[in-house]
């Protein structure tokens, strides 16, 4: 039988197919027989842990990367994508995580860039900003054509990058993770949009971690995991299917706990305040926990842990760790006391994307990695070797750049250079955020690890699942107080945002009065 005669016919409305798709990088099989179709006016959702292929491909569908092997066909046709040129003369538009924008240019200058309509051999700047004011229209944004891009925001830069892929006449459109930075009205404005292109007839492939995102805007899902697609599925596909299908097991667990009860308390805040931001936070955190701080955007749970660590100053109160009180304000004298932070903003603030694994596990131990004043090099590949193999760290070696790692594995490279420092106090802001599934139950198992061995984990989260699924204890912060303190088995969704919503002005001037 031939390989026409194997595949299946072009179903109805079909825009897109791959056919066992292979890429080969050197010492790396990054696409081993993938086989994806799109139809047009549907949501495909591409799923997949980092490192399974998803970015590969579109790279490929975008003319970026050449396939090794298979083919691809556009409405039934084969082609070759040897460039964007290609890609866009067949309507495929990809809309990248990091935007493909120039900030000192105008809006209406970044649609039409390289494309701007002329009259009389010039640029035709009235036609042009109309021509852009009817695509920000169509994709419901309300921005002057002329609008500098580096004025824009996160959400207004991707419904540009929309109104520039449709300016091309867009048939089938990629979105890689365009709900990564949008807050939950974003996100809804940009379903919206969607659907409407869905609608128009547009098919569109959407890559997604969240998986509550695909039921909610999805028609199909493929999975792909190592390279390959092991699965197609309806996205009414229960949440657990797919998990399964993106790790190749099933997670009984997805929030596994096994700590020993709580010794004495490691960290320990009292009546901190910062003008304007945040009044009287008090709790501790004993080590062997993990102390969950929720509460809604804006109440102030990264000011206040940033505080602890001594980024940022505060006003009144105290910080100590292990009975001895820290120097407000002194990031140094909190590190040497033994306390972390892994920052929400892990690539702009924990890591230096252009250093090496090896280079980034040594940031925090650099000064003292030295023996009579020079710095012990064999040392500190041996220490970053062990600490790379003890977290799992998939890298093709301890000099690879970070920046090239997923993301999951540069969220443990965060990690592991306060374990290098013997970090005794762990401050984790959204460690999970922007990481797969499977990423996520790596990092949930180190953190049981950290508080067996005896670390005291203080994790703020946007994440209500993982606060409730991860904590000990659960703190809720609301308009920069503490709202409450739930323990584990009182803690459920309800209850943290019955706190988070609540006035602690209020509650505490009634309880003021009461001591009265």
């Amino acid at each position: 039988m031939s390989q026409d005669e194997r595949q299946p016919p072009l179903q109805q409305g079909e825009l897109l197919r791959i056919e066992g798709v292979r890429k080969v990088f050197p010492g790396v099989l990054a696409l081993d027989g993938v086989d994806f179709d799109l139809r047009r006016g549907e949501v495909h959702v591409l799923l997949g842990e980092n490192g399974a292929g998803k970015s590969t491909l579109i790279k490929m569908l975008s003319g970026a990367h050449r396939p090794d092997g298979g083919r691809i066909l556009a409405e039934g046709r084969e082609v070759r994508i040897h460039g964007a040129q290609d890609a866009e003369r067949l309507g495929i538009a990809t809309i990248h995580q990091e935007f493909n924008l120039v900030p000192e240019l105008s809006v209406a200058e970044n649609i039409f860039l390289g494309r701007q309509p002329r009259r009389f051999g010039m640029i035709d700047r009235r036609a042009m900003e109309a021509a852009a004011g009817e695509l920000l229209k169509r994709v419901g944004v309300d921005v002057p054509p002329r609008t500098k891009v580096r004025e824009l925001g996160i959400a207004r830069l991707q419904m540009v990058e929309i109104a520039k892929a449709l300016s091309l006449d867009a048939r089938v459109l990629i979105m890689d993770e365009p709900t990564a930075v949008l807050t939950s009205e974003e996100v809804d404005k940009l379903f919206r949009i969607v659907r409407t292109l869905r609608d128009d007839g547009v098919g569109i492939v959407f890559i997604t971690h969240h998986l509550e995102e695909i039921a909610a805007l999805g028609d199909r899902v493929t999975v792909l995991r190592d390279g390959r697609s092991v699965g197609q599925a309806p996205a009414t596909t229960p949440e657990d299917e797919l998990v399964r299908l993106m790790v190749g097991r099933s997670i009984e667990q997805q929030y596994p706990r096994e700590r020993p009860d709580p010794g004495s308390p490691l960290l320990r805040v009292s009546g901190l305040t910062r003008h304007g931001v945040f009044h009287d936070v008090s709790f501790e955190v004993r080590a062997g926990e993990v102390v969950g701080l929720a509460g809604l955007v804006g109440a102030g749970r990264t000011e206040v842990v940033r505080a602890v660590f001594g980024a940022d100053a505060y006003d009144t109160g105290s910080v100590e760790v292990r009975g001895e009180r820290l120097a407000r304000g002194d990031v140094h004298a909190a590190m040497g006391a033994g306390v972390g932070l892994v920052p929400e903003d892990r690539k702009g603030q924990g890591l230096v994307l252009d250093a090496s694994v090896q280079e980034n596990l040594g940031l925090v131990t650099l000064r003292s990695a030295g023996r009579c004043g020079f710095v012990d090099l064999k040392g500190r590949r041996a220490a970053a070797a062990r600490i790379a193999g003890q977290l799992g760290v998939r890298m093709a070696g301890l000099d690879q750049r970070v920046r090239t790692l997923s993301g999951g594995n540069q969220q443990k490279v965060v990690i592991g250079k306060w374990l290098l420092a013997d970090t005794r106090v762990l401050i984790l802001d959204e460690p999970t955020r922007g990481i797969d599934v499977g990423a996520k139950v790596e990092i949930y198992r180190l953190i049981n690890e950290l508080t067996a061995s005896g670390h005291a984990v203080l994790m703020v989260s946007s994440d209500l699942p993982e606060v409730l699924g991860m904590s000990d204890r659960v703190l809720v912060m609301a308009q920069g107080r503490i709202a409450g303190e739930l323990p584990a088995h009182e803690a459920t969704q309800d209850a943290v945002m019955a706190l988070a919503v609540a006035a602690p002005n209020v509650q505490e001037d009634v309880e003021g009065s009461r001591g009265h």
